[in-house]
């Protein structure tokens, strides 16, 4: 089987589906079981990961990494490469390649909530999303609540939507356990994410716990814009708040060893990958109560309501300081974490590229 793949997502910084992707290629990889079947990464720029590139050659597509990109100069490429199957790790593929696609979802934010985008670019997801939905051959999403939202959403059948949650990168612990009550947030910023309800938490939480600090990990994409730096001056909280626009794999991984709880007060997500990893780390979470935080961390986690800063600064300060609590949280991450692997995850998600193909 020869297997098409869009991966411009593993050019520049890889977020959350290039971490997807990523997972994917090193669990094919190490899978021998793959070896009979050929690759082609398409992406219209060097590759920012490190892959065996004798097992998954690289086509140079060039061109900025947008719609036409997409639409135009990939399938054009792909049409001399004899593709069996297109797999397309990031809602949308190109709608003009004629072999079988498989397509993952990973959640539907921008058409449950439009007023979380700009105009043009919530119409250009919702179309080529629906498109790209009603012409795969299956949907891949990680939880089922997306799959619900899928079913709802884009009036696909339910029997061409599967369900393969991705496995979790555990982050690693160091040697010694945190003992600083450094609170953590990793994830790109969007509104729906409530970082300034985070910051306003830990504000609340200083004034009996002035050691108190938070390090949060993600870049600005709020719209409407959400004044980050405001919130942290206003707060007066300049120095116990760290903002860490970008960061490197091997300084995540320090401040995951170094913080004690991890907040994470999302109001949606497809799954919510942070919190996991988190726990991966020994590090107890603290979301916001919602239908696929309890799918994903079970009891595993502090739940709180939307909008409730004073809850969310007792939950946290719970985590760090109430033992009970931290051991209850860390006794039921192992039951948790044994549903999220990418060996798993990979023969899955190649199970159903070859079914596509028969």
């Amino acid at each position: 089987m020869r297997i098409g793949i869009d991966a411009r997502e593993l050019c520049g910084r890889a977020t959350g589906v290039g971490r997807y992707l990523s997972g994917l290629l090193t669990a094919w990889a190490a899978d021998e079981g793959t070896r009979r079947h050929d690759f082609v990464l398409y992406t219209p720029e060097a590759l920012t990961v490190r892959l065996d590139t004798r097992r998954f050659p690289t086509r140079l597509v060039p061109g900025a990494p947008a719609i036409w990109w997409e639409q135009v100069r990939l399938p054009r490429v792909a049409k001399a490469d004899h593709l069996d199957v297109f797999f397309a790790p990031a809602y949308t593929a190109p709608l003009l390649i004629r072999v079988p696609t498989v397509v993952t979802i990973h959640d539907l934010s921008f058409v449950a909530h439009p007023e979380w985008f700009r105009l043009r670019e919530g119409i250009r997801r919702r179309s080529l999303t629906r498109a790209t939905a009603l012409g795969a051959t299956t949907i891949v999403t990680v939880s089922e609540f997306s799959k619900r939202e899928i079913l709802e959403h884009l009036g696909v059948p339910d029997q061409k939507v599967r369900v393969i949650p991705q496995g979790i990168d555990a982050p690693g612990r160091a040697a010694g356990s945190a003992s600083d009550p450094r609170i953590l947030y990793v994830g790109s910023i969007f509104n729906r994410r409530r970082v300034p309800d985070l910051i306003r938490a830990v504000a609340a939480l200083a004034v009996d716990h002035p050691d108190v600090s938070l390090d949060v990990v993600g870049d600005n994409r709020t719209f409407p814009y959400e004044d980050i730096e405001g919130t942290i001056e206003r707060h007066q909280l300049r120095g116990r708040v760290r903002w860490h626009r970008y960061v490197s794999d091997d300084r995540l991984r320090e401040l995951y060893a170094r913080a004690r709880a991890f907040a994470f007060l999302s109001e949606y997500e497809g799954l919510g990958m942070t919190p996991l990893e988190a726990l991966a780390a020994g590090v107890p979470p603290v979301v916001l109560e919602t239908a696929v935080a309890r799918e994903t961390l079970r009891d595993a986690a502090l739940y709180v309501r939307a909008g409730d800063t004073r809850a969310a600064a007792q939950a946290l300060e719970r985590v760090l300081f109430a033992e009970s609590t931290r051991a209850q949280l860390l006794a039921a991450a192992p039951a948790t974490l044994a549903r999220y692997s990418w060996p798993r995850a990979a023969r899955e998600t190649m199970a159903v590229l070859g079914a596509a193909v028969d």
